[in-house]
């Protein structure tokens, strides 16, 4: 699962937010910011659980404000060992 969210995105740990998620639910991949504002999240996993973490992204953390969230899935690739912050 591809996903890019827009508004209140950076500066409110969602980040770290994220990847806390999506280790909690044994996804792997990483999230990142983007110039412009956005964060983008790449993940892998069981469907169920991937839910969960596109579920979650729409509203963020405590002090994020989501105005926008893209999705595309894609096939997996089974690169990833756990799931990281980029910079």
């Amino acid at each position: 699962m591809h996903l890019w969210v827009s508004g209140r995105v950076q500066g409110v740990f969602f980040r770290a937010s994220a990847r806390d998620r999506a280790e909690h639910l044994g996804l792997t991949g990483w999230v990142r910011n983007m110039p412009g504002g956005r964060v983008e999240i790449v993940a892998e996993g069981e469907d169920e659980d991937l839910e969960k973490l596109r579920r979650w992204a729409r509203r963020g953390p405590a002090y994020a404000y989501v105005t926008e969230l893209e999705e595309t899935m894609e096939t997996a690739t089974g690169e990833f060992e756990g799931f990281d912050v980029r910079y």
